[in-house]
């Protein structure tokens, strides 16, 4: 059972880990990217929502998780256009900390072990990035709006552990990203810019299959199996394999430091899961 369900969590982060990569190669507004990867995404889902009988908790909770997960694109994705692959996904990947705390709060603390496992991790995550703190301007900027993101998809985390106590996967995803897409939809219609480039469909259905498909739906499979703290932790992979996806395509330099904090996310990852009792 454990190894199955870290199986599962560790195949969607290495999904999502084709997220910020693949973003860099379409030339589209970048909310009409982020709107049509949930919609297409959410559309494979779509049959099963109203399959089920919804409470009126699961319902608020799915529609919810959808509006946070459109605020984490919207931040996110932004942020990409600002600042590098590395910097951006580290920092939003800094979540572990909120949702460590949230946890907390909401009555779910973590374990000593797992807290651990956090500060390891998101250490190394920073790490990762180090080299976009230094630069003033519009990285700063980028770097800002990424950390927003992180804020948000703690809450999407939360919002999904949760949901998933009362509403089966295949429906509770089809509703949240079809929520997160329409929302994002409108936002690009009022900004003007609600269509994609003939050549990013590709791209846009690569990201609604892998990351979105595939990786996100992973992690909402583990929501119902494990603490969303240590979800999060788990996701921290993440950055990883995306500054390993960003030195393949983008040469995209992985330095020393950026060696350390690999390292260190690696570890603090196992210290994390090892506090985990299924």
């Amino acid at each position: 059972m454990r190894l199955r369900v870290l199986a599962v969590l560790g195949l969607g982060v290495l999904a999502l880990s084709w997220a910020a990569p693949v973003f860099r190669l379409t030339t589209s507004p970048v909310v009409a990217v982020a709107a049509w990867r949930m919609l297409l995404g959410g559309a494979l889902f779509l049959p099963w929502v109203p399959r089920v009988r919804w409470s009126k908790r699961g319902l608020v909770l799915g529609v919810a998780a959808g509006g946070v997960l459109a605020l984490h694109f919207f931040l996110w994705l932004t942020s990409l256009r600002l600042t590098t692959v590395a910097s951006s996904v580290a920092l939003v990947t800094t979540n572990p900390i909120f949702v460590g705390l949230l946890s907390w709060v909401l009555g779910e603390p973590p374990s000593r072990r797992l807290w651990e496992g956090i500060a390891l991790s998101v250490t190394g995550a920073m790490l990762i990035g180090w080299g976009d703190f230094a630069i003033g301007g519009q990285a700063l900027v980028g770097d800002a709006l990424a950390l927003g993101g992180a804020l948000a998809a703690s809450t999407y985390l939360l919002l999904g552990r949760r949901a998933r106590q009362e509403v089966n996967l295949l429906p509770y995803v089809g509703l949240a990203y079809g929520v997160a897409g329409v929302l994002l939809l409108i936002a690009a219609a009022g900004a003007g810019t609600p269509v994609v480039t003939a050549q990013d469909w590709l791209w846009v259905s690569i990201l609604a299959v892998g990351p979105q498909a595939l990786g996100h739906t992973s992690v909402n499979w583990a929501l119902r199996r494990l603490p969303a703290s240590a979800v999060a932790v788990g996701i921290l992979g993440e950055p990883v394999g995306a500054t390993l996806w960003a030195f393949l395509l983008f040469s995209e330099g992985v330095g020393i430091v950026q060696g350390v904090g690999i390292l260190l996310v690696f570890l603090g990852i196992l210290r994390a899961w090892r506090a985990i009792r299924l």
